[in-house]
């Protein structure tokens, strides 16, 4: 204190050097005290913080429920949890716009709801049925085992029947529609974008394909003048890769041309095997939910096309079973949707297959698949409009493309034994390679000749494109290493391959 009041008095010789520095480590001591507070502070707080952690660690567990629905009474609600419905008190620190019904809730200390956790993103998968009113619905699960359950908020303007919905069965409320369904497995809805005008060799089939589907959407006025119905099947039939799938594609696109103004036709296309299901009445249920689909898309006045591929494979005529003889239940359940399209003018059925005698007859009479269209295997001049199809002056060629159809088209049908046929008559039959040519084999003996052309080029041999050597070369290579030649064990294959039906054969001799 004495150097501190002398120092105040300049007049005692002490020099105002030493005062001011003795001023800053004062400051100095001030700020480092201010630090050393607030770093006490700050461990204090942690401190505490990790004391209230250790009192969180000794809390019983959080459980969880399924919020059913509110009650009269002011902070309670009708919660599921444990396998039992109750009544508990919620939190005011919960937000009540967040609890919906169907809603995962968080349990504290005394059962209270403290948390909205939305909805539970796992449980058992089911099928719903059927619609009951607003907010409830019917649905089934793997065994067939039906349940009537509650809809969750995002449920009830998204869901409909046939689809895959996550599901709380003790709960008794579906929270989710799974993007799964096995109408979208078993279809698809978009219209192709195959014209009439890629199907080469077909002219009078698409014109009697166009006279009975088209015309009625096209001029529906005609049809309500003279009473007549449009057909509501059609079957297409005839040897394997002549184009009847394309045909049925090209039918959608047309529809949706015509319809114009924003319209579109739908297209399901239904492979035949993957319907099949190894549990009782799954198939029979499969059907049904294509057809639903049909007429919920009818409904809006567009045309819906459903495609059976591969039809043979599951509605065979009945009673020729081996095993489980399914074809008794398959069949009735399409004659019975079939038939109930009457009262739907925008559904058509059309059929596809390669085996038309293994399909039961009650299923080809009129009324229900009224026309039958053979797609036969292309002749010569069929065969170069599909070869003109692939043949394009966009690819390149070494020679003008009509010189290259027609040389394709030679050696495609120049005479070359491939079986000798014995008939039950005693009299024989030669088959060349020429009468199995189809639609599909065409395209890919231009493949094959596109191929070895680019081979030349990058060999350095010819870069002049595709010449006519290496379209005779792929025919060659196509009819030697063709798979659509049937079992020498079965000769009556041979026969019905080409198109040709009348008397037996009795054996078979490959020469070829």
């Amino acid at each position: 204190l004495c150097r501190l009041e002398h120092m105040a008095h300049p007049h005692d010789g002490t020099p105002a050097a030493e005062l001011r520095e003795l001023a800053r480590q004062n400051r100095e001591l001030t700020s480092r005290n201010q630090k050393l507070a607030e770093l006490l502070k700050t461990s204090r707080d942690k401190l505490n913080d990790l004391y209230a952690k250790v009192e969180e660690l000794n809390e019983p567990a959080s459980t969880y429920g399924i919020y059913l629905a509110p009650v009269p009474r002011d902070g309670e609600a009708e919660v599921h949890t444990s396998g039992r419905r109750m009544r508990l008190k919620v939190s005011p620190l919960v937000d009540p716009a967040a609890l919906v019904p169907g809603t995962l809730v968080r349990l504290g200390e005394g059962t209270i709801v403290v948390e909205a956790c939305g909805f539970d993103p796992t449980g058992q998968l089911a099928t719903m049925i059927e619609r009951v009113g607003e907010d409830r619905a019917i649905v089934a699960d793997q065994q067939g085992a039906e349940s009537l359950v509650m809809l969750a908020e995002p449920l009830r303007a998204a869901v409909r029947a046939g689809d895959t919905v996550l599901v709380h069965t003790s709960a008794g409320y579906a929270f989710e529609r799974v993007a799964k369904t096995e109408v979208n497995q078993l279809s698809l809805d978009e219209v192709p974008d195959v014209t009439y005008a890629d199907i080469g060799g077909l002219a009078s089939q698409i014109e009697t394909i166009q006279d009975s589907v088209e015309l009625p959407f096209s001029h529906p006025e005609l049809y309500q003048a003279y009473d007549l119905r449009p057909p509501k099947g059609l079957l297409l039939y005839g040897p394997p890769g002549c184009g009847k799938t394309l045909i049925a594609k090209a039918v959608a696109n047309s529809l949706s041309q015509r319809i114009g103004d924003g319209g579109q036709a739908h297209f399901i296309n239904v492979k035949g095997p993957e319907l099949l299901n190894k549990f009782v009445g799954e198939t029979e249920r499969r059907i049904r939910l294509i057809f639903e689909r049909a007429r919920e898309l009818a409904a809006g006045g567009n045309p819906v096309i459903v495609f059976f591929d591969e039809m043979e494979s599951i509605f065979r005529t009945r009673g020729s079973g081996v095993s489980s003889d399914m074809e008794t239940t398959v069949v009735p359940q399409l004659l019975t949707e079939i038939d109930g399209v009457e009262d739907i003018a925008n559904v058509i059925v059309i059929g596809a297959t390669n085996r038309e005698e293994l399909i039961d007859p009650a299923i080809l009479r009129p009324g229900r698949l009224d026309i039958k269209v053979r797609v036969s295997r292309p002749g010569r001049a069929e065969a170069k409009d599909i070869l003109a199809r692939y043949i394009t002056d966009g690819v390149p060629l070494a020679a003008p493309r009509h010189e290259l159809i027609d040389a394709t088209a030679d050696a495609m049908f120049a005479p070359r034994p491939f079986v000798r046929l014995e008939l039950v008559d005693g009299s024989a039959e030669t088959l060349h390679y020429s009468d199995f040519v189809s639609g599909a084999m065409i395209a890919n003996v231009v493949d094959r000749a596109k191929k070895l052309a680019i081979k030349d080029h990058l060999s350095g041999v010819s870069t002049a494109g595709v010449t006519a050597d290496h379209l005779r070369q792929a025919v060659r290579e196509e009819q030697d290493e063709s798979e659509d030649m049937p079992n020498t064990a079965n000769p009556d294959e041979w026969a019905r391959i080409t198109g040709r039906h009348g008397r037996r054969v009795v054996a078979a001799e490959v020469i070829g």
